[in-house]
């Protein structure tokens, strides 16, 4: 499949399968993993719940059918065909959708996280304040992220929806493992699957009997961040993803 499998803990509950969305060689060592887990169900950042109906209910052996029926290129993810591989190797796996309508971020950008979230917001650690160094370096990623178009004034808020993102994303992953069993795959962003203080904080302070193992795909000559297993690959010739937002001059 071009990336073989990195040799995996085999007595895990959660894989959680990072990635850069727009690089192929990613979605390739995931469906080289997801061949190796053999998992219950496989999660996906990229589906909501009723994308997960649809993937689950569409025949799979016609993957170009499978990404239309799922309306995957109008989503606004990179083209199906690099997650294709994905759902290749998952045979009649379950698939699981944690994707929160666009709204409760916009929500949790203005409200806060712990307001959106709602009821188990002070379970899952949201009713409390990052420290002020953490929220520093967690704004600061946002701006550069965001090619420094934003006023830095309103990183706070990039923050807050982030954090509603992941413990979301923590409270989804848990389901699916109540529901089918461990182990569960999870294909999510680096950003979402690091160890420090994204999806796995959440996990970890909800349900901490639960074994996590978090595997980020990274690119050669990215900012490190913190996995338990990181894998370094090529990136793909995608250009300056800041120029078009560059001022005119």
């Amino acid at each position: 499949m071009g990336v073989v499998a990195e040799t995996l803990p085999t007595d895990q509950d959660i894989y959680l399968l990072g990635e850069v969305h727009d690089n192929p060689r990613h979605h390739l060592g995931q469906a080289a993993m997801i061949e190796e887990i053999q998992p219950k169900a496989v999660v996906f950042e990229q589906l909501s719940p009723r994308g997960a109906q649809i993937a689950n209910t569409t025949p799979r052996d016609d993957l170009t059918a499978l990404g239309e029926a799922m309306n995957w290129d109008e989503s606004g993810w990179p083209p199906f065909r690099m997650y294709a591989v994905i759902f290749d190797v998952m045979g009649d796996t379950p698939a699981v959708g944690m994707a929160s309508p666009f709204g409760k971020a916009r929500e949790a950008f203005a409200s806060g996280a712990a307001a959106t979230f709602g009821a188990g917001a002070e379970q899952f650690g949201l009713t409390t304040s990052l420290d002020g160094t953490e929220q520093a370096a967690r704004e600061q990623l946002q701006y550069d992220a965001h090619c420094a178009a934003m006023p830095l004034e309103m990183m706070p808020g990039m923050v807050e929806a982030q954090r509603y993102r992941d413990a979301a994303f923590a409270q989804t992953i848990i389901q699916a493992v109540e529901t089918y069993g461990s182990p569960v795959a999870v294909i999510l962003g680096n950003g979402h699957a690091r160890t420090d203080w994204a999806v796995p904080r959440f996990l970890e302070r909800v349900s901490p009997d639960l074994e996590v193992f978090s595997v980020g795909f990274v690119e050669i000559g990215a900012p490190d961040l913190p996995f338990d297993l990181q894998i370094p690959t090529e990136a793909p010739d995608r250009g300056d993803p800041c120029a078009a937002l560059a001022p005119k001059t």
